[in-house]
């Protein structure tokens, strides 16, 4: 057994599929074929059920794969103990992200990682779920940091690094109804069209709990994927948005309210399986968010 074929099945039994795996590695698809044909054969059993165009795993597929994942991260300590005694930090950290992080310049930080620890390969991406697709890639270990919006209580398995959190309020357009009050409730705007964003992003779960939890529902008109141009789409009339205090400073033609109750706030972290020990250049890099946000790289919030 070697450690490129456990690689491969690893790939594959994240992707669920053979052609994808191997793009995933930057190799061709028979060579990802034959490392799990040998693996297979080694361990005299079949890992995966190939059944049309997805593959699944078998019982031993599914028995083997935490394993492979400790020997994997076992690996890479091994490898991050070697490179830090020779002067430099190297292998591939996978960073995901979110459309908009308003408290952090993403590729300042990035920028500064890359100029500090040339040697490691930065990979960045998302997922059209927001927060919840994020999550999601970390506990498989196909992240391993995550810019997230979550709630105060992450979920079984993750660990959140706290950047900065902020309270919730209404950005209403110029001569809307409501726009004159000093404060407004959840039931003042049940019946109000919203902008949001799509369902697994922080801001659209923390609102829509609310609402949930007051027995209140709400219609959401415009989903946008920008948490920070909602606001935008409120100064033109296209609705309501809920939205952290700090991204609604002064816009023209927006009123911005309190919201009377016991509303969740809005926060913004950098999560890690718990599972999973965070290697060298995901300490470094955290470690750099850490102080662009202490210093004002990005906003700023309570």
């Amino acid at each position: 057994m070697e450690i490129r074929q456990l690689e491969y099945f690893v790939a594959v039994a994240d992707e669920k599929n053979f052609g994808r795996a191997a793009n995933r590695l930057h190799v061709v698809q028979s060579a990802v074929s034959a490392g799990i044909q040998t693996l297979e054969r080694d361990l005299a059993t079949s890992l995966f059920d190939r059944r049309g165009k997805r593959t699944e795993l078998t019982d031993a597929g599914e028995a083997l794969l935490p394993r492979a994942r400790r020997a994997l991260d076992a690996m890479r300590d091994a490898r991050d103990a070697v490179s830090e005694v020779s002067g430099g930090l190297s292998g591939t950290l996978r960073v995901g992200t979110l459309t908009s992080i308003p408290l952090v310049d993403i590729p300042a930080v990035l920028g500064e990682f890359h100029r500090q620890h040339p040697g490691v390969k930065l990979v960045t991406g998302g997922t059209p779920s927001g927060s919840a697709g994020l999550v999601a890639s970390l506990l498989e270990h196909r992240l391993d940091l995550a810019f997230v919006s979550l709630p105060a209580v992450p979920p079984v398995g993750i660990d959140v690094t706290l950047l900065g959190r902020a309270p919730l309020m209404v950005a209403l357009p110029h001569g809307h109804r409501l726009a004159n009050r000093p404060h407004v409730t959840l039931h003042d705007l049940a019946d109000e069209d919203f902008v949001d964003l799509p369902p697994g992003f922080g801001n659209r779960e923390l609102v829509d709990r609310a609402f949930s939890a007051a027995g209140l529902s709400r219609r959401v008109a415009l989903e946008i994927t920008d948490i920070g141009t909602a606001v935008q789409y409120v100064q033109y009339g296209l609705g309501v948005s809920v939205l952290p205090e700090f991204l609604l400073n002064e816009t023209p033609g927006v009123t911005v309210v309190r919201i009377d109750g016991d509303l969740p706030w809005w926060s913004v972290g950098v999560a890690s399986a718990s599972n999973r020990a965070l290697g060298s250049a995901g300490k470094a890099l955290l470690e750099i968010i850490q102080q662009a946000v202490l210093h004002g790289s990005g906003h700023s919030c309570a």
